[in-house]
Order: structure tokens, then sequence, then C-alpha cells
């Protein structure tokens, strides 16, 4: 057994916070590149040269890469022989999250009741994911989730015998009721299977999957490839003006489900696909 304290996971999710929202990861930032060398649009391509100089700026100034520093997302796989000492473990989340964002003079962006509106001004509380794992170690992932993109997102339940070519149409669909409106280049999270809930879930988490890293079973990654090109094919370019970079990448990950059902869920995230991720 080991013991962790709350202080630990604190500052660490903290830090995470400040390093999500000031530095985009590489692979997104080389998607950039990538997609300014291949794109046709002229319009299109000088969008992409003006992320690749705001993500500099952001770096060398150590500020948030976008305004929208969003509502904070939080994975925890949490070793089963780890024992948290000196409070409560969801607190020290939420606790981190005030301070990173404050600290890292973030923009807050969450309202305390969905329907009075009224400001936390501290950006809590956080959505919080914990799942328990062997081993002695905490691993946290943070994922700020921009309002925008988040907002386009959706979920629906297919009949079964629609399969693969319905799960292309309504991903497809999705993104074209988005348009520019969800400021891509996108990275595209898809949950296929599960209930009402799991199918929302593993789309949110086919978004932290690294670009170019592919489903591990073919006919899942052949599915990533023929979507990014049909997104691609949409013409919606970055941030709307036209082109062939809508999407730097589609995953999409998978969960067993109901004879009756084939549930569906896209979960749109921005250009400023944000994660990062620590272990205690």
């Amino acid at each position: 057994m080991r013991e962790i304290h709350v202080n630990e996971i604190i500052n660490q999710v903290a830090q995470l916070c400040i390093d999500a929202c000031h530095k985009l990861p590489d692979d997104v930032v080389q998607g950039f590149h990538r997609a300014a060398e291949s794109e046709i649009s002229p319009l299109g391509k000088s969008v992409l040269i003006k992320l690749i100089e705001n993500d500099k700026i952001a770096r060398e100034n150590n500020v948030s890469y976008c305004h929208d520093t969003g509502l904070t997302i939080v994975y925890a796989k949490v070793g089963q022989d780890v024992h948290i000492v000196g409070g409560d473990y969801q607190e020290a989340i939420h606790a981190g999250v005030r301070k990173g964002y404050s600290d890292g003079f973030m923009r807050k962006s969450v309202v305390a009741d969905p329907l009075l509106r009224v400001n936390s001004n501290d950006n809590t509380p956080a959505v919080i994911h914990t799942e328990i794992v062997p081993g002695t170690e905490i691993e946290l992932t943070v994922l700020p989730k921009g309002g925008g993109s988040e907002n386009w997102s959706t979920m629906k339940f297919l009949l079964p015998g629609e399969g693969v070519e319905g799960v292309k149409k309504f991903v497809l669909d999705a993104i074209n009721a988005a348009g520019g409106s969800a400021c891509p280049p996108l990275t595209v999270g898809v949950g296929i299977g599960g209930s009402f809930d799991k199918v929302t879930d593993i789309a949110k988490k086919a978004i932290l999957r690294d670009i170019g890293d592919h489903h591990q079973d073919e006919h899942i990654a052949q599915l990533e490839r023929e979507l990014l090109e049909a997104i691609n094919k949409t013409g919606i370019g970055p941030q709307g003006y036209g082109g062939i970079s809508t999407a730097l990448w589609v995953a999409v990950e998978t969960y067993a489900c109901h004879i009756t059902a084939l549930p569906v869920a896209v979960n749109i995230q921005c250009h400023a696909s944000r994660r990062k991720t620590a272990v205690i």
C-alpha cells in the first residue's frame, strides 16, 4: 500500500490545467504543419499558418492558447494499492482546478447552476471520471473542453440494420451541421456501442488519442480513415473558410451493446485539442 497526500493531487492537477491550456500537444501542432503544406485553399492555408503562430506566441509568453479555457474534464486512473490521505479525493481535484485556473490566469467558464447561469468564478466543479486499476500510482489526464465544439457534439440510437453506412452518415451530418462553428480543423471522437451514457463517454475518450494512433482492430481503423477522408471532402475547411483540412484526425472507440441497439456518439473537438497527462 502506498500513501499519496491530497496536496500532491492538488498541485499536479493545477499544473496540468496550466500546461494543457498554454501548450498544445506536439502531435496537434505537427498536424497544423502537415495540413498547411497540403491545403489547397489560400484562405484555409493562411488560417493554419495563423494557428501555428498562435501556438508559438502562447508557448513563448506562457499564456493560454485560446481565451476559452473550457470546462475541465479530469480522467483519473487510481491504483488499487493507493491510499489517499489528508483529505477528500474529489475535492482535491476541484481544488487543483481552482488553483490552476487562478495561477495560470485562465478564463473561468463554468456556471454553477445550468439555469441560473451564475459563474462559479473558479472554473469548478470539474467533471471527474475515475477508474480503479492495478498498481500504486495515480495517472491524471486533464482535458479542457471548449464550449464551441462541445455544443455541436451529439448522439443517436441507430437501428442495428443501419450498420456502418448509418454510422458514417450520422457522423458526416454532425460535422456538416457544425460547419465552421466548432473551430476546425477538428479532432473528431466517435463512440459506437454501449449504452446511452457509455457511448458518449467513449466518444470523448477517443479525442484523447494522439493523431495517427489508429484503433487496434483493422476494421475500425479503416472506418477512421474513411471518415477522415469524407469529412475533409465536405469543403468546410479551417475555421469554416473552405478547403480540405476540416479535420486533423478521427478516432473511433467501440463497446459491446444490446442486440436491439446501435448507439453512436460524436464528440467534436476544436483545433485547440488540449490534453495533458502526468503520473503521481
